[in-house]
C-alpha cells in the first residue's frame, strides 16, 4: 500500500492544478460526472476549498496527487466530505486507507467538528464499503434522494464518524428500532 497523506490545497497557486484535476477525470457517483474546466473554476470562487468553513486537500500516495478531498460545514460541529480519487486510484483501497488520514486532518485541525459526514450514491459500491472498513456508520439511507441524468432518483446513503468514537476506539450504534 502507498505511503498516503494530505496536503492543503493552496490558492491561487494550485487553481490551475485544482481545474486540471476536476476537469480531467470522470467521477461516476457524483452529481456532476464529468466536470468542466468552468465547473471546477466555478466551485473554486464559491469558496470550496477556502471559503468560510471549508477545507480543501490534495490526496497524496508517495507524493504523488492521486485525489482531492473538500470539507465544507467546518464551522459547525458536523462536517461534510467530498472524496474525489483519479480513475487509476480507485479499485487500491487507497479510499479506505486515506479516510482515517482525512479525520485525523479534520479532528485535529477543527477542534469544534465532532462529526464527519459523507453521501454516496446506493450503486457506488466502492465507496460504501470504503466507508465501513474505516470504521464509519451508516446513519441513512435517502430513498431517490440523489438526481440521475435520464433516469430515476438513486438512494443517497449517508456514513458518519464521531470524534468520541474515534477517541474511544469505540461505535456508537444507530438506534434503528426507536420508535414506540
Amino acid at each position: 500500500m502507498s505511503q498516503l497523506s494530505l496536503q492543503p490545497i493552496e490558492r491561487p497557486r494550485d487553481d490551475d492544478a485544482f481545474v486540471e484535476f476536476l476537469s480531467t477525470h470522470e467521477f461516476p457517483f457524483h452529481v456532476r460526472p464529468r466536470p468542466t474546466a468552468e465547473d471546477a473554476r466555478a466551485r473554486l470562487v464559491a469558496g470550496v476549498v477556502d471559503g468560510p468553513g471549508a477545507f480543501g486537500c490534495w490526496v497524496l500516495a508517495d507524493g504523488e496527487v492521486v485525489g482531492v478531498v473538500t470539507l465544507e460545514d467546518l464551522e459547525d460541529d458536523a462536517a461534510l466530505i467530498d472524496l474525489r480519487l483519479a480513475k487509476d486510484a480507485r479499485g487500491r483501497g487507497i479510499g479506505s486507507a486515506v479516510l482515517p488520514v482525512i479525520v485525523t486532518e479534520v479532528f485535529g485541525r477543527f477542534p469544534s467538528v465532532r462529526k464527519l459526514e459523507g453521501q454516496t450514491r446506493e450503486d457506488n459500491v466502492a465507496m460504501r464499503r470504503a466507508f465501513r472498513r474505516a470504521g464509519w456508520v451508516k446513519e441513512a439511507h435517502y430513498r431517490e434522494g440523489w438526481p440521475v441524468s435520464g433516469g430515476l432518483p438513486l438512494a443517497s446513503v449517508a456514513y458518519a464518524i464521531l470524534r468520541s468514537d474515534v477517541q474511544s476506539g469505540t461505535t456508537t450504534p444507530v438506534p434503528w428500532d426507536d420508535e414506540p
